[in-house]
């Protein structure tokens, strides 16, 4: 992946296929390269041009330790789509990805032709808030909790019990988590964008078509978040994918990649 100095930053991307683009942002703590597996094939093989990148806070992309704001992932997006002269292009977020999906939907639509927001929502819940400022004092109090610990955490939290009850997944799985450990300045900082706040008059004003994708199974920002989410944004398009959890688009890709593409196809 080439590295590009775009909106005062060295951020890591990569471009595959060619024909109208689709610019994928990933949520908090992972890379780019987790859409190639399932994501970017299917977009290449239906005839788009795919764009991954790794956010703020992913090495080798700058890590920006001292903190950033949503504002800044949004100028990060449309500095790289004016780099490589992308012209009104589609957008897919998911999580944090989605939240930067949404501000830019709001912010910049002469940029997008639509956008889908996976496991989004509007606005954080009591838990949802608890849970993001508990996370952030830990990480500010310096306690490095074990690596196998941390995975089994993030597997709980972020799969669904199809694959949670799954033996030998759930092994590869926790295998996985471990050895992709995010850099802890780079978590540092993405966790300040948490928690979200109350958004749901801003996004009444969204004019960009927009498709919500929730999963059924998903802890982190449950279906009525996305149901909400779709409520408020005018014309927006809500589904819930079964059998998946935050990381649904890893856990149910078929099912994902044919909700996008869908989309794309129905009301391009």
């Amino acid at each position: 992946m080439p590295l590009a100095t775009v909106n005062g930053i060295r951020l890591n991307y990569e471009d595959n296929g060619s024909g109208e683009p689709v610019v994928l942002i990933m949520g908090s703590g992972s890379g780019g390269r987790a859409w190639h597996m399932y994501q970017v094939p299917a977009l290449t093989a239906a005839g788009y041009r795919v764009i991954t990148f790794d956010n703020r806070g992913i090495p080798p992309t700058d890590v920006c330790a001292d903190g950033f704001s949503v504002d800044d992932m949004v100028a990060d997006v449309v500095a790289l789509a004016a780099r490589l002269r992308l012209g009104p292009f589609r957008v897919v977020g998911t999580s944090m990805g989605a939240y930067v999906a949404q501000e830019l939907a709001l912010t910049r639509p002469d940029l997008l032709r639509q956008a889908v927001l996976m496991a989004s929502r509007a606005r954080s819940d009591a838990l949802r808030a608890a849970l993001a400022r508990s996370e952030r004092e830990l990480h500010l109090s310096g306690v490095r909790l074990p690596a196998r610990y941390q995975a089994v955490v993030q597997a709980m939290q972020s799969l669904s019990p199809r694959t949670l009850d799954d033996e030998q997944s759930i092994v590869d799985w926790l295998d996985v988590m471990e050895l992709s450990g995010q850099n802890e300045a780079g978590r540092g900082a993405q966790l300040g964008l948490e928690p979200m706040p109350d958004r749901r008059r801003a996004y009444a004003a969204i004019g960009v078509s927009c498709h919500v994708i929730s999963f059924a199974d998903d802890l982190v920002t449950p279906p009525r978040a996305g149901e909400e989410l779709a409520g408020i944004i005018p014309g927006a398009g809500f589904e819930v994918v079964p059998d998946a959890g935050h990381y649904g688009y890893l856990e149910n890709p078929e099912a994902v990649n044919k909700s996008i593409l869908g989309f794309f196809g129905n009301t391009g």
